[in-house]
């Protein structure tokens, strides 16, 4: 008798409980979520602008235009964030007095490509997203035919770039040219650091930092249209055409190539030529010499003036000589 009292209690308690428990649940499927019963977070660390409280609030009212707790579908709604392009990740969840939370992180641009006329952004995870046009992010430009699959690698490059202050100064922006060879546009003057792959970057940075800081702080930036530091353990510079200091040293080095292989065959031909010149003067000078000779000296006593023709007569022979 006891135990179907107490199987009689349990059970009236789990109706009452029961009751209780649906009422509750009406009552809370019947509450409306106002304004402020929607809390908005968004937890990126870089601040960005792509979307905004007022775009996921609305978002919201169109999911559930009820507006009733009951008629939310919060699967479906947190679908729906996560397809914006510049969302990276989306959490939605109700508190038991009704409030709608969002945790929102967006996705953070490391770097904007122009690629075949067109803009967009990539994050640090490779992954492209268009443009805004409410907000334009600050960050590096890059230019030409990049494939998806080296889009993580930039992103790796661009990082070292912003987190080293040397190399954050002098390069503004990347481009990629049609022999596929990379190179860093820079603040200062004309030319651009060409680095080819994006292998070994650390090493290539640093021996542009090492020609800058032992060579070109003491030269006009302006000289130079390209320094290349793909090769290994050495630096190729390319001299700038317009710029006029560099007219001479151009000049000179157009003459230079020109002469080259010119002046090897005259070196060759020259001393044989030469050779057989002074050859056949010799022999046809020096037996002519010796005739005049002859009569001079049996002219002597006839004028004293005749010492004053050996002066001349000598002089001829000296022009002999010299030809």
């Amino acid at each position: 008798m006891k135990n179907k009292y107490r199987i009689l209690k349990i059970a009236i308690t789990v109706i009452i409980l029961g009751f209780l428990l649906s009422f509750s649940l009406k009552k809370f499927s019947s509450q409306k979520i106002t304004d402020n019963k929607i809390s908005v977070k968004m937890n990126e660390k870089t601040p960005v602008y792509f979307i905004d409280e007022k775009d996921i609030r609305e978002i919201v009212n169109k999911e559930n235009p009820s507006r009733k707790v009951g008629d939310l579908n919060i699967p479906e709604l947190e679908k729906k964030i996560n397809a914006l392009p510049a969302v990276d990740s989306a959490n939605v969840y109700l508190n038991l007095n009704g409030k709608l939370n969002l945790d929102i992180k967006q996705r953070v641009p490391v770097f904007r490509l122009n690629k075949n006329g067109k803009d967009f952004y990539v994050d640090e995870k490779g992954v492209e997203f268009p443009i805004s046009k409410t907000y334009s992010h600050p960050c590096m430009l890059v230019t030409g035919n990049v494939g998806k699959e080296e889009y993580k690698k930039l992103a790796e490059l661009v990082e070292k770039i912003d987190k080293d202050e040397f190399s954050k100064k002098y390069f503004i922006g990347i481009s990629r040219d049609n022999n596929d060879d990379y190179n860093l546009l820079t603040s200062e003057g004309n030319y651009k650091v060409e680095i080819g792959d994006l292998d070994n970057i650390d090493f290539k940075v640093k021996g542009f930092k090492t020609f800058v800081e032992k060579y070109l702080v003491y030269q006009d930036p302006q000289k130079y249209k390209m320094i290349s530091v793909k090769y290994q353990n050495q630096i190729v510079t390319t001299l700038n055409p317009y710029f006029k200091e560099n007219d001479s040293i151009l000049k000179a080095g157009h003459k230079d190539l020109a002469k080259v292989p010119v002046a090897t065959s005259l070196q060759e031909k020259k001393p044989e030529i030469s050779i057989k010149k002074e050859e056949k003067k010799v022999s046809s000078t020096l037996p002519k010499a010796k005739e005049k000779e002859k009569p001079k000296t049996a002219a002597k006593p006839k004028t004293e003036a005749k010492p004053k023709e050996k002066k001349s007569t000598v002089k001829p022979k000296g022009k002999v000589k010299i030809e």
